[in-house]
């Protein structure tokens, strides 16, 4: 591990979070303020999980591509002419030019804008203008078939774009299994096939001064419903919620009388399967390291956690509805009345997040501490944090 990771964040702080939770600290204000420790987190964390960089339904016929970036790796997904979707480095092997700026529809081939060398949607390099020579566009020295796109290792599972940028994470069915598990006890064995996007007012993008772990550290608990949430703990109470934490990459919490329906007016198609002694039950889980997800008998919602730097995130939010019935006009309404609610949760928590992030900065705050009861699922978070980190400072 480099000298400058090392001396940003030491072995003992790392330590010192997997304490028992009454008495452990919490990750040193560094994890949360420094660009070199954001870059360590991307290169010695990230980049060896599965972490979420886009949704394919953004890519809504053949042929489309569109460019992403995942805490500064230039990423391109694609859905070549068969419809498979897939994630390439968005640079061209020539000279390491961006290839793609904008998101759209290609009619023929990807084409670099410095020196004309075009790619297939298979990312196969297919055309090298003047490599030989003037006029000579192929040479018999320079073997295009080892000159393609450099493709991500990538899985979609609920319309959710992962990639292992390292190549060697255990198999994403493995790492998403114990959760498939879980709520094919709510959803029912083929739940996932059954959600369905509608583009029209079913996302959210909010941008928020804050490193990306407050916002998942947030999302894991409860806590702060009372405070935070005055109108969520009018239909999802403080006192109904119960902790999750399970195989050392999944946190958050449920609700046993989430009750948005009747608040809200929003009677929507529900997963047949959804047990009938359960429909007031939810569960909102923090899928480690970028990911949280909701689920309800209703509705369901993934929001990818996109970290742009070390003080700036952007929270992106798609909603799925339950069956081809619930895209209809009539449910139109029902649709808008659940993003706008869930609009008012997330908006609410930008001062708490953005307040964390701006006591990061003071010299009298060293980590902090937990609740014995309820941080339990925050302090499983940094758990996992500060495990990945031991490991990659003792390599």
């Amino acid at each position: 591990m480099s000298n400058v990771s090392q001396k940003l964040i030491s072995v003992q702080q790392a330590e010192n979070v997997l304490n028992p939770i009454h008495l452990a600290n919490g990750m040193p204000n560094v994890a949360y303020t420094n660009q070199d420790y954001f870059n360590f987190e991307r290169d010695q964390i990230m980049s060896k999980t599965w972490v979420c960089v886009g949704f394919a339904s953004d890519l809504a016929q053949n042929g489309s591509v569109k460019p992403v970036e995942f805490m500064g790796l230039p990423l391109l997904m694609m859905r070549n002419r068969e419809g498979l979707v897939q994630v390439f480095h968005n640079v061209c092997s020539h000279r390491g030019m961006r290839l793609v700026d904008q998101e759209g529809v290609i009619e023929g081939v990807i084409r670099c804008p410095y020196h004309s060398w075009s790619y297939d949607l298979n990312g196969q390099l297919k055309g090298t203008p003047h490599v030989g020579g003037i006029g000579q566009h192929k040479d018999e020295r320079f073997k295009c078939e080892k000159h393609g796109l450099k493709a991500l290792r990538s899985a979609i599972w609920m319309d959710m774009v992962f990639v292992n940028i390292s190549g060697d994470a255990v198999a994403f069915e493995a790492h998403i299994a114990p959760l498939v598990e879980r709520w094919n006890g709510f959803w029912g064995e083929d739940g996932l096939a059954q959600i369905r996007r509608v583009n029209m007012g079913g996302q959210l993008e909010i941008e928020v001064a804050t490193n990306w772990k407050l916002t998942v550290e947030n999302y894991c608990e409860a806590y702060h419903l009372p405070w935070v949430h005055p109108a969520l703990n009018t239909y999802s109470k403080l006192e109904d919620h119960y902790n999750i934490l399970f195989d050392d990459r999944f946190a958050g919490q449920g609700s046993y009388k989430y009750n948005l329906s009747d608040t809200a007016g929003t009677h929507l198609p529900k997963f047949p399967s959804w047990p009938t002694d359960k429909l007031r039950h939810a569960e909102y889980v923090a899928l480690f390291p970028n990911v949280l997800l909701g689920i309800q008998a209703d509705h369901v919602f993934a929001m990818m956690i996109d970290p742009i730097n070390a003080e700036k995130t952007i929270e992106k939010l798609r909603l799925y509805f339950v069956g081809d019935e619930s895209t209809q006009d009539i449910y139109a309404e029902c649709r808008a009345a659940t993003l706008a609610s869930w609009k008012v949760v997330f908006l609410e928590d930008i001062n708490a997040v953005e307040g964390m992030q701006k006591g990061r900065h003071s010299p009298g705050f060293g980590g902090g501490v937990f609740s014995p009861e309820m941080d339990l699922p925050t302090h499983f978070f940094q758990k996992w944090l500060a495990t990945q980190t031991k490991i990659a400072l003792e390599a």
